[in-house]
């Protein structure tokens, strides 16, 4: 590749940077390989779709498409609030939950600070904090999850923010209530603590042990919670997510939030969303059922893979998996390779509907 040109004049942080790559889009495939009937299972989407609430929410406001949204995205906030039990100052919105974890990074972190996150962690946590410039410290992992007690002792005079993805992507690990808990409880109140629930829903119903860090908010003020309805919400093509964090944390990163960042019809969509949980309920059930389809059809396969409460499952192929993952493509199944987490020869499959599950498992044993 080319050496850029401009690289003398951007901000220090920014030379290390290499661009996010997302899952690949179904559209690009069926061009590149003339697939028509492919199955997208690599960005962790809910496969049924958003719901018919959501959809009319949405189409009832097309005609204010020429309006800005409601900058403060006050009655989201309100519903937000209202759904968790805590003040309407407690709530910032964000494009995506990532929008809102770059907003940390960016008020929390500079250089001079460290930035500490766990080995196989999701990938926007580095990405953030090189692009204000601080220093990264990666915990080694433990069973492919967080090992809170070696972060505790990273933790120092320089440290700025904790990232704890809970449950993680793309390992599928989570941490249990107590073990969180007391880890939070031991961090000086100087260091910013975020704790990512991107896959919450998925996971509440099913352990009785997972944690709802939100609930701990008043106790601890350092404490930031994220959120997205990219997930069981189903609304990921809508960039949409929060966090729920002390009023003058919420403040701070409001001075750095864009205008008008989350637009109308995701603000509305997602009050819409909220509104349903019963959708919801069907979208953890249809992922459970898939959870469990995956792992009895990995097993038949004679694959190990590390067991997941999201709605994806990382599989251990024994081989490159970028080879295993271009044949799948072949094969209209399109994966994602995680070897850039660290997690060499593995392959990270969302659970989609039962058919699409199969279909996956059929074409994996084909290619193996």
């Amino acid at each position: 590749m080319q050496e850029n040109r401009f690289l003398d004049l951007a901000a220090p942080g920014i030379s290390h940077l290499q661009p996010y790559v997302p899952g690949k889009p179904v559209v690009e495939l069926e061009r590149e390989l003339g697939v028509t009937d492919s199955i997208k299972l690599a960005s962790n989407e809910n496969p049924l779709g958003p719901s018919p609430r959501v959809k009319a929410a949405i189409t009832a406001e097309l005609d204010e498409l020429t309006r800005y949204p409601d900058g403060a995205a006050y009655a989201l906030r309100q519903a937000l609030a209202e759904r968790h039990e805590v003040a309407p100052e407690r709530v910032t919105v964000g494009n995506g939950s990532n929008d809102v974890l770059d907003m940390i990074a960016r008020v929390f972190l500079r250089p001079g600070r460290e930035s500490l996150f766990s080995e196989h962690a999701f990938a926007v946590y580095p990405l953030s904090s090189m692009a204000v410039g601080a220093e990264l410290r990666m915990a080694t992992a433990k069973g492919f999850g967080h090992d809170l007690e070696r972060m505790a002792l990273m933790i120092g005079p320089a440290t700025g923010v904790i990232w704890i993805a809970n449950p993680n992507n793309p390992t599928g690990t989570w941490l249990p209530r107590d073990e969180l808990r007391s880890f939070i409880a031991n961090v000086p109140s100087n260091v910013i603590v975020v704790v990512d629930e991107a896959y919450h829903e998925y996971v509440h119903p099913v352990q009785s042990d997972y944690p709802d860090a939100s609930h701990w908010l008043d106790e601890f003020p350092n404490l930031v919670v994220t959120r997205t309805f990219s997930k069981a919400y189903g609304l990921a093509a809508l960039r949409i997510g929060y966090a729920l964090s002390h009023p003058e944390v919420a403040d701070l990163l409001n001075r750095v939030r864009q205008p008008f960042n989350v637009n109308s019809l995701a603000q509305v969509a997602a009050l819409a969303a909220l509104e349903d949980q019963e959708y919801v309920q069907r979208s953890v059930e249809l992922n459970n059922a898939g959870l469990k389809q995956l792992s009895r059809g990995f097993e038949g396969l004679g694959l190990s893979y590390i067991p997941s409460v999201g709605n994806f499952v990382s599989v251990n192929m024994d081989r490159p998996a970028s080879e295993v993952d271009l044949a799948l493509l072949q094969l209209g199944v399109i994966t994602r390779p995680v070897e850039n987490y660290g997690l060499k020869g593995f392959l990270r499959i969302s659970v989609g509907t039962a058919e699409e599950n199969a279909r996956c498992l059929s074409a994996l044993e084909q290619v193996l």
